[in-house]
């Protein structure tokens, strides 16, 4: 079966990658084959042997096409938890100077706001057009989608950066909480 994915035409040659490696790496990998139309951004994938393989590269797709990293995205092919959470911002902005003003609190000044919250709770995140994507496991998304959220809803960053502190501390207690010291 033949699955397929429109990204952003500017992110092809992210996802062919120089002399096609990125492709052909994504290829060699799950033994599925990437059809690439340039000019639209659409991208085939057919996966013979594993339909929840072709699920994995779809996402990872999106992922380069949310302008994660090829490096970053591929992650998503090793790690079976690994899930890509995109939150769509044209319904908070209504024009493009809003657009930036919100991109501008999520990113923070120099990069803090989104360096603090990938370190604390361990995700990565990219943010892209209309759009921030996240790059974690479940619990994690769910943590970064209510910080977003906190800022998008115009709390300040320092409250924002105590939740992020105490859901730091929070992940930290069940990690050692599911650790069996016996």
């Amino acid at each position: 079966m033949t699955q397929y994915v429109k990204i952003p035409k500017e992110r092809i040659g992210v996802i062919i990658g120089p002399k096609g490696e990125t492709k052909k790496l994504i290829e060699d990998k799950t033994t599925c084959q990437l059809e690439i139309e340039s000019d639209s951004g659409k991208i085939d994938v057919t996966c013979e042997e594993d339909p929840l393989k072709e699920f994995r590269v779809l996402e990872t797709l999106k992922a380069i096409g949310r302008g994660f990293s090829p490096e970053k995205a591929l992650e998503i092919l090793d790690d079976d938890m690994l899930m890509l959470e995109v939150i769509d911002l044209s319904d908070v902005a209504t024009t493009p100077k809003e657009l930036q003003r919100i991109k501008g609190r999520i990113i923070g000044r120099n990069g803090r706001t989104r360096e603090l919250a990938e370190t604390l709770i361990n995700v990565k995140i990219s943010v892209y057009g209309k759009t921030v994507s996240v790059l974690g496991y479940p619990e994690q998304n769910t943590i970064i989608r209510t910080a977003i959220k906190m800022l998008l809803d115009g709390a300040t960053h320092g409250a924002v950066y105590k939740f992020l502190e105490k859901k730091h501390q929070e992940l930290l207690h069940s990690q050692l909480d599911s650790i069996d010291f016996y």
